[in-house]
This record gives C-alpha cells, sequence and structure tokens, in this order.
C-alpha cells in the first residue's frame, strides 16, 4: 500500500504543473475572446480580401477549404472544424438584426461593438459537450463555428476579420 503522504504530494504536483502548462480557465478564454474581437473590430487597418462571395469579397484564412458557397452563404471547413457564414445583402453594416436573434439565455458571453461605420458583436455559449458555439457578426453577416477554450482567441480573430472583410 503506497503512502497517502506520497500520493497527496502527486496530486499536488500534478495540479500545479497543470496550472503552470497554461491551461485557462473558462472566465480567461471567453475574456480573451471577447477583447481580441474587439481589438479587430476597431482596428482600422484594411483587411485584404482574397474570396469572392456574391458581388462582395471577403478574407478566408489560407487553411480554410470552401465546402459550399452560393450569393449569401459559404461554408468553411478545416480538419472537423466547420464554419458558416451567412449573409444578408439587405442588411446594413449598422445592422443589428443578427446581435438581437442571437440573444439566448445561456449565453456565456454576448456583447457589442461599434463605431460610426458598422455594428459587431460576439456571442458564444456552451455546446452540448465540452466546447462552446461561437458567433461574430458585423452588419448583416454573420459566421458561426464550434471552438474549444484553447481556441478562441484565434477563433475570434479570424471570424471577426472575416466578417469585417465583406462590410469594409
Amino acid at each position: 500500500m503506497r503512502n497517502p503522504i506520497f500520493i497527496l504530494a502527486g496530486l499536488i504536483g500534478l495540479i500545479i504543473v497543470l496550472n503552470g502548462c497554461g491551461l485557462k480557465s473558462e472566465e480567461d478564454a471567453l475574456a480573451g475572446a471577447k477583447a481580441t474581437a474587439e481589438n479587430i473590430f476597431h482596428n482600422e487597418s484594411q483587411i485584404e480580401t482574397n474570396y469572392e462571395l456574391g458581388n462582395n469579397t471577403i478574407y478566408i484564412p489560407e487553411y480554410l477549404e470552401i465546402e459550399s458557397s452560393d450569393e449569401s452563404n459559404l461554408i468553411l471547413v478545416n480538419g472537423d472544424q466547420t464554419y458558416i457564414l451567412f449573409r444578408n445583402p439587405i442588411e446594413t453594416s449598422q445592422s443589428e438584426l443578427n446581435f438581437h436573434a442571437a440573444n439566448a439565455e445561456n449565453a456565456l458571453l454576448l456583447d457589442s461593438f461599434s463605431n460610426e461605420d458598422n455594428f459587431g458583436y460576439i456571442r458564444i455559449l456552451p455546446d452540448e459537450g465540452e466546447g462552446y458555439e461561437m458567433q461574430i457578426g458585423v452588419g448583416g453577416v454573420k459566421i458561426t463555428t464550434f471552438t474549444t477554450k484553447g481556441k478562441m482567441d484565434a477563433d475570434a480573430e479570424e471570424l471577426m476579420k472575416m466578417a469585417k472583410s465583406i462590410v469594409m
């Protein structure tokens, strides 16, 4: 039988190592995603577009593959992660329609940003597993994907860049 002191010391050591490895809390991941989305939204640098969607052009990260597209919708994939983009051509860049439709009681995060030209938002919901549904929108454009705590920042950045690039 093992000494309980060694087991306890081992567990404490494991906790210290795991905390030191940068495992984010849910609260930190949500705050980071919000800050990232808001920074990209307010950044006035031009986002270089590389794909035509209807009468608009859009920035799509190189690692994403286009699974299907039409005038208003784009489905992108990266391995097993899917990104669904919807563009409502009737809505302006200042439209709050998607934001109001995104309101959900179980939202872990729902926040909006605005400037003279655009209205944007980020919404994060828990999914059935250990992941999260992230939706980012600017005006009549919204993009949704499923993400993890570890990828929230990166996904928030790329989704906001894509949404913002259409309405610029």
